[in-house]
């Protein structure tokens, strides 16, 4: 019979193989990624429209509308699904309706993105007359992203020990006082990061977006939220599989997906100063 000791080494070293094997294949897509896309990174190819069909110019009209939902999403999907989670973790009762809708909320994570985006065309689109534009996709995005914030954002909130509430609560401060001050800067890193990863999830998804505004090619980027736009995952979409010259625009792809990585690890960089700036002042 294998000791626990035996059986504790063995298990280690196994979990640290499944980590080795699942890194080196994250590295091997990233490497081949910078490799080839590296070479067509200039200020030219970020700042200027795509020309000839395509096969020359920049990303610029794409980039744009990519920052533009994203930042409609983050500003939709964070305020709801914290302000979500710190009702169903701080004030809803612990009841069957609470306990159906957490595993709703949890049920609605693993929905495919297509599904989103058809019911964003019904809701958005047609319903509220939002048209297919900036804001349809970007609140689309964001109905996608609420389940990983809220889930986020509860576990975050539970985290903090309870000896936390019942102190500000003993010296004379209201529940939303205590929250306020307390419970959500000492959650903060949490809530952070898993609002950071679900907005960089939604930065990339295409089939929501496709339904809801995105479109094939324009000159400028937009400039009204009403607008149609592009956007760097539909774009690389179209270099990849769609191109009429996809050997012929291949390095414009993988410069396409250098740009959109880049673009997901600077807010995966925000996060962290964020992460660092409050844990800094939690420690004074």
């Amino acid at each position: 019979m294998i000791s626990k000791n035996i059986a504790s080494f063995i298990g280690l070293r196994f979990l640290g193989l499944c980590t080795i094997v699942v890194l080196a294949f994250i590295l091997l897509v990233l490497i081949d990624i910078i490799w080839k896309g590296a070479g067509t990174l200039s200020w030219d190819f970020i700042f200027t429209v795509p020309r000839k069909g395509m096969t020359e110019g920049g990303i610029y009209p794409a980039l744009v509308g990519t920052t533009m939902v994203t930042v409609i999403t983050a500003k939709f999907s964070i305020p709801v699904g914290v302000a979500t989670a710190v009702y169903l973790n701080e004030y809803a009762s612990d009841n069957m309706f609470t306990k159906i809708l957490r595993a709703s909320i949890r049920n609605l994570a693993g929905v495919p993105s297509i599904i989103y985006g058809l019911f964003g065309v019904a809701l958005f689109v047609e319903a509220l007359r939002l048209g297919n534009s900036v804001v349809s996709s970007g609140l689309t995005l964001g109905l996608m992203t609420l389940p990983y914030i809220i889930t986020a954002t509860e576990e975050a909130l539970r985290s903090v020990p309870h000896s936390h509430r019942e102190g500000a609560l003993a010296l004379g401060a209201t529940k939303w006082e205590a929250i306020k001050t307390i419970i959500l800067p000492s959650a903060i890193a949490g809530i952070t990061t898993g609002a950071i990863l679900g907005v960089s999830r939604a930065a990339g998804e295409t089939a929501p977006i496709l339904f809801t505004g995105v479109t094939f090619y324009l000159r400028f980027p937009p400039d009204t939220l009403d607008s149609e736009f592009m956007a760097l995952p539909y774009h690389l979409y179209i270099l990849s599989t769609q191109h009429h010259a996809i050997e012929q625009v291949r390095p414009l792809a993988y410069g396409t997906a250098l740009v959109l990585i880049l673009l997901i690890v600077v807010l995966n960089i925000i996060a962290f100063i964020i992460r660092n700036k409050y844990a800094k002042e939690l420690v004074k």
